[in-house]
């Protein structure tokens, strides 16, 4: 039988199929002579293009390695790989000792002078210095004075948790004062910190609450009932924790604030101390007005506590109505704690503020001076 070609021709069967087989026998070959050449030569490599882009110089690698600023900054010893970084510790700051000897600063700012101090066996004593001088004119921070209504605001808390008070130091401007408790044993390093940066100082006293005990601010709470020299004892031990405050505030305080009996003896002797009395506005009923004005106390009261109501849109309006306050009276003040959206919203307020007319000043500007 005869097989028939792609051309039309007629080929006889046996010789097709002998063709056929050569031709696999010869494709089989050259598979067979490809696969020993990789075997001795290797797979062949198809060429790579490697693109090497220059690294991004910023100004933390360059600080990181001054004398190569475009390497990477060197990895932390004992750091594994891919693990987060470490926490940027808080820069150290003035430390008081317990005998000054000579004045001590953070920054410009004066945080103990032996002639404003009283050396006790419990710590430094604040005094008026033997010229005149009070605390409370010795640590002022400054103050702008160009005629437009002045507001203060206070913001207490400080000095116990260290993460919300080093956020509230890199957040708030300096105009505002800061509040510390005398309970943290680093309080003063703290103090150092805030001075360092502009801000005025104030001390919280721990004063006794309606709701003692249940709301207890302390071992060393000033309270009623318990006599003048159980609770200038008590506000001595607070006095002398740290320096560099121009004087002192109620932390919490309700019922001692409205016993007019047991607030004079320590109003009296606050002013004996050169000190100024800042009301939180805490106390609904509060005798801290008429008794600072019979001890002769420099004094200042808020009139709102800005965030009661720990909202953004509460503390808003708070601070809106110590402008219509500030508007009609030339001054204002309001108190907030530390928390994080009392921060956010005081740091927010306050950069417009002298666009709208007014001027953000220390406590110690808005004290009505003593009678």
């Amino acid at each position: 039988m005869a097989a028939i070609s792609m051309t039309g021709e007629t080929v006889p069967a046996g010789r097709g199929l002998r063709a056929l087989a050569f031709a696999w026998l010869a494709l089989f070959a050259l598979l067979l002579l490809l696969g020993i050449a990789v075997f001795v030569f290797g797979r062949p490599v198809e060429p790579m293009a490697i693109l090497t882009f220059p690294e991004k110089k910023s100004h933390a690698t360059a600080a990181a390695n001054p004398q190569h600023p475009g390497a990477p900054p060197p990895a932390a010893p004992n750091t594994p790989a891919g693990a987060p970084p470490a926490p940027v510790p808080v820069p150290p700051a003035t430390a008081v000792p317990n005998n000054i000897t000579a004045p001590i600063y953070a920054g410009r700012s004066l945080v103990a002078d032996p002639q404003l101090i009283e050396n006790t066996a419990q710590g430094p004593l604040p005094r008026i210095a033997a010229d005149g001088t009070p605390p409370m004119r010795a640590y002022a921070a400054p103050a702008l004075d160009n005629g437009h209504p002045r507001i203060a605001i206070v913001v207490s808390g400080l000095g116990i948790s260290a993460k919300a008070t080093a956020a509230a130091l890199a957040s708030l401007p300096p105009q505002v004062t800061l509040a510390f408790a005398p309970y943290a044993s680093d309080v003063q390093r703290w103090v150092a910190e805030a001075r360092r940066e502009g801000h005025e100082v104030l001390l919280e006293i721990p004063m006794e609450p309606y709701d003692f005990p249940d709301s207890d601010p302390g071992p060393h709470t000033l309270r009623s009932g318990v006599g003048e020299d159980a609770n200038t004892e008590r506000l001595t031990w607070a006095l002398t924790r740290f320096t560099g405050y121009t004087g002192v505030t109620n932390l919490l305080g309700g019922r001692l604030m409205s016993d007019a009996d047991s607030l004079e003896p320590v109003m009296t002797y606050l002013a004996r101390r050169g000190l100024l009395f800042y009301d939180n506005g805490g106390a609904n009923r509060s005798a801290a007005p008429d008794v600072a004005a019979r001890a002769g106390v420099p004094f200042a009261q808020a009139s709102d506590t800005i965030d009661s109501i720990q909202t953004a849109m509460e503390i808003d309006r708070q601070l809106s109505d110590l402008e219509t306050r500030a508007r009609g009276a030339g001054i204002a003040s309001g108190s907030g704690f530390l928390y994080p959206v009392t921060i956010e919203r005081v740091t927010a307020w306050a950069h417009d503020l002298p666009n709208r007319g007014f001027v953000l000043v220390p406590a110690s500007a808005i004290v009505q001076p003593k009678k």
